[in-house]
């Protein structure tokens, strides 16, 4: 399974440098780092690691389900598709916005289903496959409105095109919905892309918290899933110890 760090998790946070983590990285076995700035590509790739994911839009909170941004997140995706294609990045994750007075969940699927049909085709010839990220709505994004997995598979579904998948991110599906074993293996063909995190807290893989990773570690092996897991938290002690136990749970 091709495993991730986060950049804002295990560089912006840690007493450690970015050359010390991607360097550790490599050693344990990560294939890539992701989430960084386009002038920090190069710096990644120098230590011999991949780039998993970028941001392929702005404005988590306005985003595709506002049909009034749609010229403005295609013009955003158009730059970051090149930048992706240019640098063999398979990842850009999109954001569906905030529910708003008046917008009902049919609509607001609607309306990011339009924005991903048209950058769809895009996407599929340059080799990107566009993530919409699924987060929780109650504690870290209130209001977001992809913040449960069959919502999202809606909206794939209704552009039906292998570049527009979802990002399930554990950590936030725990505190909306659980039953993550099931879910993710029902539904791993809308699945692009891996986020994990531990509940509560958004901290480290461990005992402490309530999510059963190793089986979901297991579970997500089984589906034959050709994609990256990304870990996305921030760790209690040691930023590279931390990212050794995650490592170990997923090297499975």
């Amino acid at each position: 399974m091709k495993q991730a760090l986060t950049w804002w998790a295990f560089v912006g946070s840690s007493s450690y440098s970015p050359e010390e983590i991607m360097t550790a990285a490599k050693e344990i076995g990560f294939d890539a780092m992701e989430m960084m700035q386009p002038e920090q590509i190069p710096m990644v790739k120098d230590h011999g690691l991949e780039v998993a994911l970028l941001i392929g839009h702005q404005s988590l909170g306005d985003g595709m389900n506002d049909p009034g941004n749609h010229d403005r997140i295609a013009a955003e995706l158009e730059e970051s598709i090149a930048l992706a294609a240019d640098n063999s990045v398979p990842v850009l994750v999109c954001f569906s916005g905030n529910r708003r007075f008046g917008l009902s969940e049919i609509a607001g699927a609607e309306h990011c289903a339009e924005i991903l049909a048209r950058m769809a085709p895009m996407a599929e010839d340059a080799g990107v496959t566009l993530c919409m990220e699924l987060l929780n709505s109650k504690v870290d994004h209130q209001g977001y409105q992809c913040d449960n997995t069959p919502w999202g598979v809606h909206v794939c579904r209704m552009v039906n095109s292998p570049a527009v998948k979802l990002l399930y991110d554990a950590y936030h599906m725990q505190i909306m919905e659980g039953d993550l074993v099931r879910t993710i293996t029902e539904h791993i063909e809308w699945i692009g892309h891996f986020h994990t995190g531990g509940n509560p807290g958004r901290r480290d893989l461990d005992d402490e918290q309530e999510i059963n990773y190793r089986a979901v570690a297991r579970a997500i092996a089984e589906t034959g899933f050709e994609g990256y897991v990304s870990h996305e938290f921030r760790p209690k002690g040691d930023t590279i110890e931390a990212a050794r136990a995650a490592f170990e749970i997923f090297d499975v």
